[in-house]
């Protein structure tokens, strides 16, 4: 049986994910941060683990548990992130660090080690999830992007790097898909932006909490979060998946538009949405 560690499993489409491939008989490792998302995986049935991507040590046992059951990983699915709203000139910092801690540094930390396994026992696959905004840039998205925009980098590179070997880097590039993306994005767009004292106040307000609030999702193109983890169902059942995948018509559409598009054209377009 293959087996997969998956971190990000609380909600969404880290939680589709872990049921689907359950369901279609894989050894599924499903992680998240807090204690009872934890206990509720193990009432679904399956092997959870307490794991915070941010914390190095928390990604080393959760390997060598997985080790000492299986005495192999299969593939592992960095699927943990989430999204800090704001225009660039808000986001401090320390902001910025907060969303590549969990976004790029998480996901680098959990590959690195798995990699040691994957060159030991000669073969594995690396799934990494990005996202259309790891291809195209939106406004009041900037350091969301900046941490996707990162993943592709190290993903692209990586490839070049394991050609020669049966161990398989694929990125996940997803558009609008629903789960609770908006939810956390607006908790941290409450703690971290001063809405009152920016040159965006009144875009913020009229705009942007709306959108974040609205517990309807009208995005067009959008997705259940079972296209995602039917994409990450067809890695796991193929031999040598493909390097990248694309999830919704938006991703297609404005992954074209950025091959063929001037950068000036492609910002008029992008800046509409």
């Amino acid at each position: 049986m293959q087996n997969i560690f998956i971190t990000g499993c609380s909600t969404g489409i880290g939680f589709q994910t872990a049921l689907t491939l359950k369901e279609n008989g894989y050894k599924v490792y499903a992680s998240a941060r807090k204690e009872e998302d934890v206990e509720k995986l193990k009432n679904l049935g399956l092997n959870a683990l307490k794991v915070d991507v941010t914390i190095k040590e928390d990604i080393t046992k959760a390997l060598e548990y997985i080790l000492e059951k299986d005495e192999k990983l299969d593939a592992i699915f960095n699927n943990a992130g989430y999204g800090q709203p704001g225009a660039v000139e808000d986001i401090s910092t320390e902001t910025l660090k907060e969303q590549f801690e969990t976004n790029l540094f998480g996901l680098h930390e959990a590959t690195i080690q798995a990699m040691k396994i994957f060159r030991k026992q000669g073969y594995g696959k690396v799934i990494q999830h990005s996202s259309v905004l790891g291809i195209i840039s939106l406004k009041f998205r900037g350091a969301y992007n900046a941490s996707k925009y990162a993943i592709e980098g190290l993903a692209d590179t990586m490839r070049q790097e394991v050609s020669d070997s049966n161990i398989y880097i694929s990125t996940i590039n997803t558009g609008p898909v629903t789960s609770k993306f908006r939810e956390n994005a607006l908790k941290k767009f409450n703690k971290n932006i001063d809405i009152e004292n920016s040159f965006f106040t009144p875009t913020y307000k009229k705009e942007l909490k709306d959108r974040l609030e609205n517990d309807k999702d009208t995005t067009p193109f959008n997705l259940p979060a079972t296209s995602v983890a039917n994409i990450v169902l067809k890695i796991m059942q193929t031999q040598k998946p493909k390097p990248r995948y694309y999830v919704t018509k938006a991703t297609h559409i404005l992954g074209f538009a950025k091959r063929v598009l001037s950068t000036n054209l492609l910002d008029k377009l992008l800046n509409r949405i």
